[in-house]
């Protein structure tokens, strides 16, 4: 019989945030995959935990998830821990997990923490909906899309930073979506834990005095829907009827639904439009 891959939550801070159900894991399961073993290695000895490991990170993850998943189907079973938190979030996890769904191996997830939810629960801000971006992409081409993109977004954001990053994101984060509110979470589970609720232009003239100091999660107030809405109903307002309903006929909606969706874009009645179109 094959074995199973299972990925470990680990505490982000706080040692205690780990579950019952982690620690027998790692304790039962013939080798911990980590992405930094000097790490993980606190963590293990904190809780006596002699489990051999291996590591499993950015640089050899496609290599060493084809030996890892060649060791599962040999019988073994394998815990993957990430540096903190959930495995496989912005994290090289995501190529083993997929690599054993292609293997027909069997993966389970032990939920716990993740600084985005954390920081999420703790912003003040809407938790209804949100869009997770993790760090921004550093090349510029498409750090630059990722920001036009965000400029429509009506979710709440959540974006990470480190330190000596934190005052130029912000600096483009303002350029790019103007004046908004953002929650500041730092250290998060650990001692000096905060979350600060300001604007990105308070926040710059904070960070000109003081230099931001440990790992950030940037919480950011979604775009107004209906300032939004405006504004796209303005867009459709230039175009023509005919311009409308050709841009989705061009995406290969069929006339009828084309038509539809031109009227609900303008704040109209699919009859108008057709009476617009035979004018």
């Amino acid at each position: 019989m094959q074995g199973k891959l299972y990925l470990c939550a680990t505490p982000i801070g706080n040692l205690e945030d780990i579950t019952f159900r982690v620690l027998r894991i790692l304790k039962e399961v013939d080798l911990i995959a980590a992405e930094d073993t000097r790490h993980s290695i606190q963590l293990l000895n904190y809780f006596e935990i002699k489990t051999p490991m291996t590591s499993y990170h950015e640089y050899n993850k496609i290599e060493k998830a084809k030996y890892l998943v060649k060791q599962i189907q040999e019988g073994k079973t394998i815990a993957l821990v990430t540096d903190a938190g959930t495995p496989a979030i912005s994290d090289p996890g995501e190529e083993l997990v997929r690599q054993c769904y292609q293997a027909g191996i069997e993966v389970t997830s032990l939920p716990g923490p993740a600084a985005c939810i954390t920081a999420l629960t703790l912003s003040g801000l809407s938790t209804r909906r949100f869009a997770f971006e993790a760090f921004l992409p550093a090349e510029k081409k498409e750090r630059k899309r990722i920001l036009e993109e965000l400029q429509k977004e009506t979710r709440t954001i959540l974006i990470y930073e480190a330190p000596h990053h934190l005052v130029k994101t912000i600096i483009e984060l303002k350029g790019a979506l103007g004046e908004r509110q953002i929650t500041l979470c730092k250290e998060l589970t650990k001692k000096y834990e905060s979350a600060w609720q300001t604007t990105f232009s308070a926040a710059l003239e904070y960070f000109e005095k003081e230099a931001p100091r440990g790992e950030y999660v940037l919480v950011i107030e979604g775009r107004d829907p209906e300032d939004f809405q405006k504004e796209k109903q303005q867009e459709w307002q230039q175009m023509s009827v005919e311009e409308h309903i050709a841009y989705y006929e061009q995406q290969g909606i069929e006339r009828k639904e084309a038509m539809r969706l031109a009227a609900k874009d303008r704040g109209t009645s699919k009859r108008e439009i057709y009476q617009m179109l035979i004018k």
